[in-house]
């Protein structure tokens, strides 16, 4: 029993870890909604869609808690992805 808490550890720290070697830096308010679902986890197609969206109707985001505007986007993912969200380019 052991042995297998052991291995699923393993799985579950090692494959979260390829997740955000694989992640990598974005503006939310320059990128396309195709590098949107690339790099930030927990957006897939629709989500990075309606973040594009809401950009274009609102302007851009302010801050990365500001994503929390978006319907489907919450203080968790924003969390998840807090180290890869930039706001400018600068």
């Amino acid at each position: 029993m052991r042995a297998k808490c052991r291995e699923l550890l393993c799985l579950l720290v090692f494959g979260l870890g390829s997740v955000a070697l694989y992640a990598g830096p974005v503006n939310i308010n320059t990128a396309d909604a195709e590098t949107l679902a690339l790099e930030l986890t927990g957006v897939g197609p629709v989500l990075a869609a309606a973040i594009v969206e809401d950009r274009e109707i609102n302007g851009d985001f302010a801050t990365p808690e500001a994503l929390t505007r978006v319907t489907g986007i919450g203080e968790r993912i924003v969390e998840m992805n807090r180290i890869n969200i930039l706001i400018s380019d600068f």
